[in-house]
This record gives C-alpha cells, structure tokens and sequence, in this order.
C-alpha cells in the first residue's frame, strides 16, 4: 500500500508541479477512493459468484428436464415402435395362417376325389364280401341239405 502512496505522491509531482505530503487531504480522499473500490470490487465479485451458482443451478435443473424430457420421448417411441411391430406380427401371422389355410384346403381338394374314389371301391369290396358270404352260406346250405 505504501508503494502505491509513493507512486502516486511521485505521479502528482510530476504531472501537475504539486508535492503532497503522507497527510495530504487528497491522498487521503484517494486512500478512501481505493478502499471503496476495493470493497465495491469484492462485492461485485461476491454477487458474480452468487450469479454464477444460480446459473450453475438452472443449467443443472434445465439438463435434467431435458434429459427427463428426452427420456419420457423416447419411451414414448419406443412403445409405439414395439406397439407397431406386434400389429405387424399379427398381421403376418394372419397372413401366414391364411396362406397355409389355403394351401391345406387346396392340397385337401387335390385328394378329395381319389379319396371318394377310395371310398366308393371299399363299399364295393364291403358289398362284394357280403354276396360271396351270402353264395357261400347258400352253398354251405345246399350241401347239408
């Protein structure tokens, strides 16, 4: 502090001819002055601090509704992303299901008339059982008789 008194005592002398002393009014104005701005300085400073701790805190708060916001979005697509793959699925199930219908009832039409053809041959080989039955009993019944 004292290097600064001696540098503006030896500033004053030379620019405007005056030497002042230690006790000189003026240099007790500028002492007071450079107090003043000292405290003013470490207020402002303190206020700045204050400042920035507040911005910390919205930059924090914001980053968090963000990351929040972003996170509900998200979930959000993605249940509306599974919800349109399952529709998908169970439309190509559908599809499958109609497609394997149809070709089972095709494959189904294909046999069907070898299969009453196979029918039609079994009642007759029934029948044809039943009359050699019928011709043997006779028979059997002739040669008792």
């Amino acid at each position: 502090m004292s290097d600064q008194l001696e540098e503006l005592i030896k500033e004053i002398a030379s620019k405007h001819g005056i030497a002042v002393s230690r006790d000189d009014p003026i240099l007790v104005l500028q002492t007071i002055n450079n107090r003043l701005l000292q405290d003013s300085s470490k207020a402002q400073q303190a206020q700045l601090d204050q400042y920035k701790e507040e911005l910390e805190a919205l930059a924090l708060r914001w980053g968090n509704d963000a990351r929040e916001k972003a996170e509900r979005i998200l979930n959000a697509s993605l249940s509306a992303a599974k919800d349109a793959i399952d529709q998908l699925m169970q439309e190509g199930a559908r599809s499958t299901a109609a497609g394997v219908a149809t070709e089972i009832e095709a494959a189904v039409a294909k046999f069907s008339g070898p299969v009453r053809d196979a029918h039609r041959i079994a009642r007759l080989n029934v029948f044809a059982a039943c009359v050699t039955m019928a011709a043997a009993a006779v028979a059997l019944w002739a040669v008792l008789h």
